[in-house]
């Protein structure tokens, strides 16, 4: 207990101090030289100083450092009796190739993307290659009725939407193509395009409107990392909404960054039967 309470007095006696310190273990573009601006309270802004960019955190600096042939995520799915594993190199350069299908697009800096997906690594790529750009991604669970999901459209007003031709809950194969057409009927905002991943369990019909993941992917030129402020959105998680309207919260940028690294790393358990971890 000794360590623990040293970084907690560490921490509530200079706050200021402990969290640029931490800082110091993320790459920025513009190194921050304040943690916390207060004077807007209770609405604070992390590092409001600092620029940086997620992707690049999560991945080009590993493979810069010599990691790139190390693992960074895996997928096993015995649902579909599959499992894939990406390295660093790998992510990076699958993350950099949507990013460029995205920046064709029209999707830029502050623009938001709806990810209705199921679990699966393209999820992840979807929400790096936002980061990658500077867009803002927001994550709404897959297979989410239309009326659900709607709502979440009509809040984000995405310029794109990515989604896959289907879900697999157990031993049903759910098709989200059908509930993502309704949804934008009953939606207020009307994304640009949809991007679908077709899947092999069931393969979705694509209207004028609808744009295939592999052949975007296989035609776009791969982006870069684009420099954002600290206090930048990163993304919008909405609320359940089971007592009104769902509440989008956003997270910013550096804050996330810094938090996610002090707390070296997490495992993520993304849906029954498919199990995703970096």
């Amino acid at each position: 207990m000794g360590a623990y309470e040293d970084v907690f007095r560490a921490s509530t006696e200079d706050p200021e101090s402990f969290w640029l310190t931490a800082a110091e273990g993320i790459d920025w573009d513009v190194t921050p030289r304040r943690a916390l601006d207060s004077s807007g309270a209770p609405f604070y802004r992390w590092f409001p100083d600092g620029r940086l960019n997620v992707c690049f955190n999560a991945l080009d600096r590993h493979v810069e450092a010599g990691r790139g042939d190390q693992p960074a995520l895996v997928h096993d799915s015995p649902v579909t009796g599959t499992r894939r594993t990406y390295t660093y190199a790998q992510l990076r350069d699958e993350v950099a190739a949507f990013a460029g299908v995205l920046a064709q697009l029209g999707v830029g800096h502050g623009d938001r993307v709806v990810i209705y997906m199921p679990m699966v690594p393209e999820a992840a790529v979807a929400m790096l290659a936002c980061a990658r750009i500077g867009a803002v991604h927001s994550v709404v669970f897959g297979g989410f009725a239309p009326h659900e999901l709607a709502l979440r459209i009509d809040d984000a007003a995405p310029k794109v939407v990515v989604s896959a031709s289907c879900g697999i809950e157990g031993k049903r194969v759910i098709a989200y193509k059908p509930l993502l057409d309704r949804a934008i009927a009953l939606a207020g905002h009307k994304p640009e395009k949809k991007v679908i991943l077709q899947r092999p369990q069931e393969p979705a019909a694509l209207g004028p409107d609808d744009l295939d993941w592999a052949d975007l992917v296989a035609a776009a030129p791969p982006a870069g990392c684009v420099p954002v402020a600290a206090t930048d959105p990163l993304y919008i998680l909405y609320t359940s909404g089971t007592t009104g309207k769902p509440k989008g919260v956003v997270r910013d940028c550096g804050g996330y960054a810094v938090a996610l690294h002090w707390s070296m790393g997490a495992v993520y358990d993304v849906g029954p039967g498919e199990t995703m971890f970096t």
